[in-house]
This record gives structure tokens, C-alpha cells and sequence, in this order.
């Protein structure tokens, strides 16, 4: 596991305990919902495990019943099915809690409660900003409509994009495997699709901007005479070129001089 998807898993867990109104909270605060998100995961590992049991023993309870209680072939085999179907789902969560200890390992890394402490700063600062740029990019939708977790997941990939730095494309799909993981069959689509528009708004915003800096420098140029500008030069009034007047012409040298040439 790579230190930034965890440290992206423990900010999407703290995210939701944000208030929601904008405000500044001191790295104590951030701490503890880092804090809070690490035990969470514990909890989880827990659960996983326990439902593994009773998935397990349920699997067993109908290996039974098919050899003492079915009546005929077909009655059997239904509850050798269901037994089947217990064992995987049992497999299933097995392998999903023997990730969690290693995740929980690394979620105590002081470069993954950094990163998850930077992603709920700007959470908790920039909150307005960061759904203004969600809501605008939806199509008939809104954020407070959306699943806590689709919100929560939307917020984090916009965070990394326009104030942590990372690129559109690399944000993006974090994101998709976040609602992967945390979200239902469908969000992991309705999210790609809102992130996609969201950046390319970000272009033609960009695009846009670069145009209208474009025209004020013309128009600048234009305003100081031209494209080459005004220079010292301009303002220097031209020395004249026309033939020295015959009171201006350096005299003859005379004869005797010394300086004048022998004959």
C-alpha cells in the first residue's frame, strides 16, 4: 500500500466528522480526527473478522442439515449451495481484514498523518470553495443530495487537485478507488464523470484567463505607442544631418604652419 492512499483513506474518515461551515482548526484538533479515523479502522478490522466467523458457522450449520435434515437430493443441495456461498462471503472478509492490521500499521507513519492532516486542513478551511467548484460542475444535482461518503470522496480528490498539487489525472482515479472501496456499485462512475467536469471547467477557466491577460497587453503596448514600446529614443529630439554652413567649416590650414603639408 502506498503511504498517500492511506493517508487519503484516514482523511476521507475524518472528513465527515468536519463542521459544516468553514473554520480553521488547530493541529491538535486535526490530530485527534486522524486519531479517531485510526481507531475507526480497528473497529472495522474487528467487525470483518467477527462476520467471517459467523459466516463460517452458518456455512457449517447447512453442511450439517443437508446430511441429516434434507429429504431428498434436491432440498440437499440447496443447502450445500447456501454452505458454499456462506464459505466465500466468509474467504471474502478474511481477505479484506488481513489487509487492515498492515493498513493500520502505516496509518501510524508520521508522513501518512501528515498528508491525511494536510488534506483536512484545507477541508475544514476551504469548504465553501471546494463544493462551490462540485456544485457547478453537476448536472442537475447537488452536494448535499450526495451519499456523506460520495461527498466526503469528491472533496478529497478536489483538494489534492487545487491545493495539494497533484494532478488531475493521478486525483481522479484515487478517487475512483476510493468510492471503489467505500461507495456504492454506480458511485464510482457518477464520480469520475463529476471530477471530469470539474477539471475541464478548471481549463477553460485557465484558457479564458490567458486570453483576457493577452488582450490587456495589447492593449498596453497599444497604449505606449505601439508593439516595440516607447523608448529613450523618442523622446530625444534628432540631430541635423544638413551640410555645415561655410561660417562652420573648419579653416584652411595656412601655408607657413607648421602643420601644413610641404608643397
Amino acid at each position: 500500500m502506498q503511504s498517500r492512499q492511506i493517508a487519503r483513506e484516514l482523511a476521507l474518515l475524518g472528513l465527515g466528522q468536519l463542521p459544516d461551515q468553514p473554520t480553521k482548526l488547530e493541529p491538535k484538533n486535526l490530530q485527534e480526527l486522524v486519531e479517531a479515523a485510526v481507531k475507526t479502522l480497528s473497529q472495522e478490522a474487528n467487525e470483518v473478522l467477527e462476520a467471517a466467523s459467523t459466516e463460517l458457522r452458518r456455512s457449517s450449520d447447512s453442511l450439517i442439515q443437508s446430511e441429516t435434515r434434507a429429504t431428498d437430493p434436491k432440498e440437499a443441495a440447496q443447502m450445500v449451495k447456501t454452505a458454499i456461498d456462506a464459505t466465500q462471503t466468509a474467504i471474502n472478509q478474511l481477505g479484506s481484514a488481513l489487509e487492515l492490521p498492515k493498513f493500520i500499521q502505516f496509518a501510524n507513519r508520521q508522513d501518512v498523518r501528515d498528508y491525511a492532516v494536510q488534506i483536512l486542513s484545507h477541508g475544514a478551511v476551504h469548504r465553501l470553495e471546494i463544493d462551490q467548484r462540485l456544485n457547478d460542475a453537476m448536472v442537475a444535482w447537488q452536494m448535499k443530495r450526495l451519499a456523506r461518503i460520495d461527498r466526503d470522496i469528491l472533496r478529497t480528490a478536489v483538494i489534492e487537485i487545487y491545493y495539494l498539487g497533484l494532478p488531475e489525472r493521478v486525483a481522479i482515479n484515487e478517487a475512483v478507488e476510493l468510492a471503489k472501496r467505500y461507495s456504492d456499485e454506480d458511485g464510482h462512475r457518477f464520480i469520475n464523470g463529476v471530477l471530469r467536469r470539474v477539471t475541464d471547467a478548471s481549463t477553460a477557466e485557465k484558457k479564458e484567463e490567458k486570453a483576457e491577460k493577452a488582450v490587456e497587453r495589447s492593449a498596453a503596448k497599444a497604449r505606449l505607442g505601439g508593439p516595440r514600446g516607447v523608448t529613450l529614443r523618442d523622446h530625444v529630439a534628432p540631430v541635423s544631418r544638413s551640410p555645415a554652413s561655410p561660417s562652420e567649416q573648419p579653416a584652411a590650414p595656412d601655408a607657413d604652419s607648421p602643420s601644413a603639408p610641404p608643397a
